[in-house]
């Protein structure tokens, strides 16, 4: 066979027939498929764990696309975020952990609008999240944030405040916990590092301000918005610290007489071992350990860096790294040296940056004098900043900077000289006072002859400052009487405190001033006469216008009433300290006011709360005086229950000390209360009543406001319950302290006529009064009284009043049940002490003039006087008149069917008087 042949063999062309199918290749690909339906109806369903917003997205795949490279989606998904949230708050909680980190990673992200978004967002998850949640998770934000604040983008670095901003108002406390870190951040904000020539050989470097043309905004007020952030951070850092002193009157470290909520004991507590007393040596309430060895506090054992600015070696760097980059600013925003006119700044944004500056500095002085040693710590920062404070700060002092924008708008506030701020808002009279408070926290009494001459600067502007007639604000005001305490501790002389005081004085003379300007003035005053009168008790030289202050107060609170109470306790408890010295003026004054503070209508001492009106009734010790018009004050004050009780107890107690029958060994006052006047006060609280409401309460009549029985001329009158809780309470506060009275016969006497002459006679008279006044009589009563016939009379009319309306109280009235108890001892304590008392009560029940419903009344009422134990004997010796009433009620119920309460009188008059020996038991013939 040939090689062609043999070739085309091997590559063979098929021949198709006509109306043949066309065979398959071995290589084809077969194309048939099948279909069937999938079901999938659990992924068309919502998920029900993660809800999701308008856009049907959850919570994962908003925080997914966080990650994404557009910065539309991103901003798009933090939108979602807040979204979301709102709608559902629970999700915060859920995913708490990745919010967080995924909010603050975009802090440093490329585009504004995404990073706006996070602010926002930031901002309201501030609002929704507390801080023991966000704490855990702090430390991440902290760090993204410090990332943001040293970015060398300066769009993230202006954010970065943004940001800032959102967590000082929401978690300061956290925030100041990185202090090291973020200050170092704020330095880096507006400086740079430079190697100095002259600090070469120490290997350190200086700071120097930068400047960025490429900022949206000029240095000035880029360097601006850094230190008002830097202002709020350090301000975050000083309210955080353990000594919340205010501001301004921050007691000193070495003032050891500084006023101190007493302790209160309750005697009748410890007298029963249920409160302890515990005492310390030279300690007050503080005690005051003397030992050389101090414990060392926790922070003793922290890194450097973890301290902050509590460290003083953390704080001397900081200050020594801030304060020449401050002065900087200054000396930029301050104004040129050949300006004619002292204090003419010119632009606002370089007023609100020296504010700032100072502002900063003055928060800085605050924090080093909250360590240890700041005597030392005052010494170094006068060494190294006096002078240059000195010649760039009081160069042009005082700034008076009214005027300072003169083509916009008028303001309505321009028009007032008094005006301290300007049409940008800002306070010039704030920025004088922080700047005399700084410089005089850098002078001392050994150094006031080489500081003379700006003191004396400061001096002037604060004595025309207090008596200019401003309008001043509570922040103003503090800080002008924290410079002003400080310049009288630097110079103790009468010369140069007498005119401080007596501008201070001027300006509290001001009507319509604010709360808390008032609070203000009024601590100050109040520390200065403490502080004087620790010193005059060696040199009697009191101030004219302290002893003038002093004199005002009482007239000062009786004008004030009920419109301030809080403003009325200062003052009552700055009266109280000074009375408890004995100041004469004070006390005078005290007195002349004393009617119109104890008014039992109008007066203080109704008006205010329970805590003021116990101090005030302390101060009714301190009186020279208590006349019978005071007296009568008081009484109604104790009686109307617009005190409590307690109150009116140890109101009564105070009267009693300050009387001749307190028993005390030594002599008391002459003539401080008249014992005519003490007698009147003890039976007027007795009554309970005064003379015109008895008068009004005998038109009265009927129920519910009236008992009356046919049996007794005296009707009475039904108090409420708290009315009649109050009067006794006060009763047996009032028995007690007759029952002290050497002579009781004589108190007795006293009691006696007052009695017959203000309630004999009267037809109705209150419950309360008649209770009241049978137990006095129980208290002082003894064998060498003697009982007048119109006292027995009416004792015993009283008594039987009182027995008749319990005995018909109804059992649905629980208000007058609660009175049975006390009204019934007194009662039958008077008939037990009182035979005679007892007989006139039983003579007094004439049957046959009542009506046929109080019989009962009056069996009952025999059925328990015979059942009572210290009634039996008199009982059994006016058996025959207890037997005549049972005959007469026989003879008014015959003929009729027996009841029950009837066959009760009759078997306890044979159980308990018929059964006796001596009863001549014609008793039987009643039945």
């Amino acid at each position: 066979m040939t090689k062609k042949r043999k070739r085309q063999e091997d590559f063979q062309k098929v021949k198709l027939k006509v109306g043949k199918k066309k065979p398959k290749l071995e290589n084809a690909t077969d194309t048939t498929f099948k279909t069937k339906a999938i079901q999938i109806p659990e992924q068309l369903k919502e998920d029900g764990v993660l809800p999701t917003q308008n856009r049907k997205l959850n919570i994962k795949d908003l925080l997914s696309q966080m990650h994404h490279y557009s910065p539309g989606v991103k901003h798009n998904a933090l939108l979602g975020l807040k979204e979301l949230l709102s709608q559902y708050p629970f999700v915060i909680d859920a995913h708490l952990s990745s919010i967080i980190s995924e909010v603050a990673a975009v802090f440093t992200d490329k585009d504004s609008s995404v990073r706006g978004a996070a602010v926002h967002l930031l901002q309201f998850l501030a609002s929704k999240i507390k801080a023991e949640q966000i704490a855990p998770f702090f430390p991440l934000v902290s760090a993204h944030l410090s990332s943001a604040m040293t970015h060398i983008s300066e769009g993230i670095q202006e954010d970065s405040l943004k940001v800032l901003d959102v967590l000082l108002e929401a978690y300061p406390a956290l925030l100041t916990d990185r202090s090291i870190i973020l200050l170092k951040n704020f330095v880096e904000l507006i400086s740079h590092q430079q190697l100095s020539k002259r600090l070469k050989s120490r290997d350190k470097l200086s700071w120097m301000l930068s400047v960025n043309p490429n900022r949206r905004v000029t240095s000035q007020q880029w360097r601006l918005n850094v230190l008002t952030r830097l202002k709020k951070f350090l301000q975050a850092v000083v309210d955080g610290s353990s000594d919340t002193s205010d501001e301004g009157l921050q007691e000193q470290k070495d003032n050891s007489h500084s006023v101190r909520n007493p302790i209160c004991i309750s005697w009748k507590l410890h007298a029963n071992n249920q409160q302890h007393i515990q005492l310390f040596e030279s300690g007050g309430l503080r005690p005051k350990i003397n030992s050389s060895f101090r414990l060392r506090s926790l922070t003793g054992v922290m890194d450097s860096a973890e301290k902050g600015l509590s460290s003083a070696e953390n704080l001397k760097g900081f200050i020594e790294i801030i304060i020449p980059l401050l002065i900087e600013c200054w000396i930029e925003a301050s104004p040129a040296q050949s300006a004619p006119i002292l204090g003419n700044l010119l632009e606002s944004e370089s007023q609100q940056l020296m504010q700032q500056v100072l502002s900063i500095i003055h928060l800085l002085w605050k924090l080093t004098k909250r360590h240890d040693e700041t005597y030392k710590m005052e010494l170094w920062l006068r060494m190294n900043y006096l002078v240059d404070f000195k010649h760039h700060f009081m160069r042009h002092f005082p700034y008076s900077l009214q005027d300072t924008v003169k083509h916009k708008k008028k303001d309505p506030c321009k028009s007032n000289r008094n005006c301290v701020k300007s049409s940008n808002n800002i306070d010039h009279l704030l920025l004088n006072l922080t700047l005399c408070d700084i410089m005089v926290s850098l002078a001392s009494t050994s150094t006031l002859q080489t500081d003379s001459g700006w003191l004396d600067m400061i001096r002037k502007f604060v004595t025309d400052t207090l008596q200019d007639g401003s309008k001043l604000n509570s922040k103003q005001v503090n800080r002008l009487l924290g410079v002003t305490w400080r310049l009288m501790q630097i110079q103790q002389n009468k010369v140069a405190t007498e005119p401080l005081i007596r501008a201070v004085y001027t300006l509290y003379q001001q009507r319509n001033l604010l709360f808390p300007v008032r609070t203000l003035l009024l601590k100050f005053f109040s520390r200065v006469y403490q502080k004087e009168d620790l010193r005059t008790q060696r040199i009697r030289s009191r101030s004219k216008v302290l002893s003038r202050w002093l004199a005002g107060l009482p007239q000062q609170l009786a004008l004030l009433g009920l419109r301030n109470p809080e403003l009325s306790n200062q003052l009552i408890d700055i009266i109280h300290s000074a009375a408890s010295r004995s100041n004469k003026e004070l006390l005078q004054s005290l007195q002349a006011t004393a009617a119109r503070i104890y008014d039992p209508l109008e007066g203080t001492l109704v008006l205010l709360p329970a805590e003021a009106q116990r101090r005030l009734v302390q101060l009714v010790y301190f009186l020279p005086c208590l006349p019978a018009s005071l007296l009568a004050c008081l009484s109604r004050c104790c009686i109307m229950g617009r005190m409590s009780s307690d109150l009116a107890a140890t109101l009564i107690g105070i009267l009693h000390m300050r009387s001749s029958f307190a028993g005390w060994k030594c002599q008391v006052q002459d003539n401080s209360v008249n014992d005519v006047d003490y007698f009147s006060f003890l039976f007027s609280t007795l009554i309970g009543f005064s003379r015109e409401e008895l008068t009004s309460l005998q038109g009265i009549r009927g129920k519910p406001h009236i008992s009356q029985t046919q049996l007794s001329p005296i009707r009475l009158y039904l108090t409420d319950l708290d009315q009649f809780l109050h009067h006794w309470a006060v009763t047996e506060v009032i028995c007690h302290s007759l029952s002290t009275i050497p002579s009781q016969s004589q108190c007795f006497d006293i009691l006696q006529t007052g009695i017959c002459k203000y309630l004999v006679g009267l037809v109705v008279i209150p419950d309360s009064t008649a209770g009241s006044v049978l137990c006095a009589i129980n208290k002082l009563l003894d064998q060498a009284c003697i009982i007048s016939e119109n006292l027995h009379r009416f004792l015993a009319s009283c008594c039987y009043s009182l027995l008749y309306f319990l005995l018909t109280i109804d059992r649905e009235d629980a208000e007058h049940l609660q009175k049975r108890d006390m009204l019934w001892r007194s009662c039958i304590s008077a008939l037990a002490l009182l035979p005679r008392l007892l007989r006139l009560m039983l003579q007094s029940l004439q049957v046959s003039r009542i009506c046929q419903e109080e019989l009962p009344v009056v069996a009952q009422l025999l059925r328990l006087l015979m059942q009572h134990g210290q009634l039996r004997s008199h009982m059994i010796t006016n058996e025959f008149l207890v037997q005549q009433i049972i005959k007469d009620i026989m003879t008014l119920k015959s003929g009729e069917v027996q009841e029950q309460w009837l066959t009760d009188l009759h078997y306890c008059f044979n159980i308990y008087l018929a059964s006796h020996p001596q009863t001549p038991g014609p008793i039987n013939t009643v039945y």
